[in-house]
């Protein structure tokens, strides 16, 4: 799995709906490893699971003062992967409108009702 493209990684990361939560509440600032178990029904062992592929991913950082672990979203590397996502979205949205416009032109006319 660490051999896998950034993208894939970011990408196999957000696959779960636990880890896009967290992400989420990352979005709103720093948290610690507590402040983001509180909400999940899971032990504190499953979230650190989850918090790895995330940091294995790029997607957050983490840093250790004291007995505290505080994790933060990585905004470059979410952009990563909107940037991946809005080149797909464009290049369909522009192959649509080529297709609207075939459309357009080889169609006939509809007969008018009366």
């Amino acid at each position: 799995m660490l051999q896998q493209k950034p993208l894939d990684l970011a990408f196999h990361a957000l696959s779960d709906a636990t880890r896009r939560r967290m992400v989420d509440r990352l979005t709103h600032g720093p948290a610690t490893v507590s402040e983001l178990a509180e909400p999940l029904p899971m032990s504190m062992s499953a979230v650190v699971q989850h918090l790895k592929v995330l940091q294995d991913a790029g997607l957050v950082t983490s840093e250790k003062v004291g007995r505290v672990r505080t994790c933060r979203v990585d905004p470059q590397a979410l952009s990563a992967a909107e940037r991946w996502l809005t080149e797909r979205r464009l290049a369909a949205g522009a192959r649509l409108d080529r297709l609207g416009a075939f459309l357009d032109e080889t169609l006939p006319e509809p007969e008018p009702r009366e």
